[in-house]
């Protein structure tokens, strides 16, 4: 089976996705989710902002090889969801339409887990096959409390079937790194749709030190209710951090992977750093995780 051949390959690159593969220390606390109420209006979760269209610098200000090099692009106009899908949404969906994930058929998803050797990068990763997108601790848990935070364990096809009974689609990469490059609050700095110059989270990533000690700084050591920290210059809100968003561009040639941007709540100043707007990875598109989730975007009504 493809997804089975593709499985060392995927939990590898998993590992580079959160980390550099420096030498780690005591992976000593668990990571679990600060459920803080947010109190974003259902309306707004539901709009959609208006992206108009231009030319950027794609790939600007790289920190990493695959990001560059630098090329001018120009986007046409189009409109992106104001938030990231949550599990209401989706809920609603699958309620719609008798949908199931990839990952309830039978393949699981990847979870980010407390482990006992830390120093084997590899091992911070399992595939639970409990984990769905409405079991996102695994067998036996549930949504509670989390109506409003993005859903998780889905898959690029996943994806795409919501944004079709939704009226929509999933953003290419250029069209996705074009707003939040819009979005940022300081175009001449890279790190400032992350935090404020002075410190104050804009983004839940992993503030302290990762993966052992996670200060909580910015209110959660998982997953956020979409809309918690303030919404970029654009309108949207965490494109940057919390999860990272699938798009519809191909990442490399060699492999069937699919790109993804703007990193998630695993993303720290010492590992990962892929809370920027070039920032960008690959993942096979039957593949999910307990970090990626998506919005989605549409045309302009002509």
């Amino acid at each position: 089976m493809a997804f089975q051949r593709t499985l060392p390959l995927i939990l590898l690159t998993l590992t580079c996705i959160v980390a550099a593969g420096i030498f780690i220390a005591l992976f000593n606390k668990k990571s679990t989710t600060n459920y803080q109420p947010c109190r974003l209006p259902e309306y707004v979760i539901d709009s959609f902002v208006l992206v108009k269209g231009g030319g950027f610098i794609q790939g600007k200000d790289a920190v990493y090889p695959e990001e560059g090099p630098p090329q001018k692009v120009f986007v046409s106009s189009f409109k992106l969801q104001t938030t990231e899908v949550t599990n209401k949404q989706f809920a609603k969906f699958v309620a719609q339409t008798g949908y199931v994930t990839d990952a309830e058929k039978g393949t699981g998803s990847a979870q980010f887990l407390e482990s006992e050797t830390p120093w084997i990068t590899s091992s911070w990763w399992s595939l639970d096959s409990g984990a769905t997108w409405k079991t996102p601790d695994g067998a036996g848990s549930n949504l509670e409390g989390r109506a409003l935070h993005p859903v998780v364990h889905v898959t690029l096809n996943d994806a795409r079937a919501y944004a079709e009974w939704a009226g929509g689609r999933i953003p290419t990469e250029i069209e996705w790194e074009y707003a939040a490059s819009l979005g940022l609050f300081d175009p001449l700095e890279p790190e400032s749709g992350m935090q404020a110059p002075d410190g104050t989270p804009r983004a839940n990533v992993w503030t302290g030190t990762f993966p052992d000690n996670n200060t909580e700084e910015d209110g959660f050591t998982g997953t956020a209710p979409v809309g918690c920290f303030e919404q970029n210059l654009i309108g949207a809100y965490d494109m940057i951090g919390n999860v990272w968003e699938w798009t519809e561009s191909r990442y490399g040639k060699a492999n069937p992977r699919f790109t993804i941007k703007g990193g998630s709540f695993l993303c720290g100043s010492n590992y990962c750093r892929r809370y920027r707007a070039s920032a960008r990875q690959g993942m096979e598109q039957d593949f999910s995780t307990v970090h990626i989730g998506f919005r989605i975007a549409k045309k302009i009504a002509k």
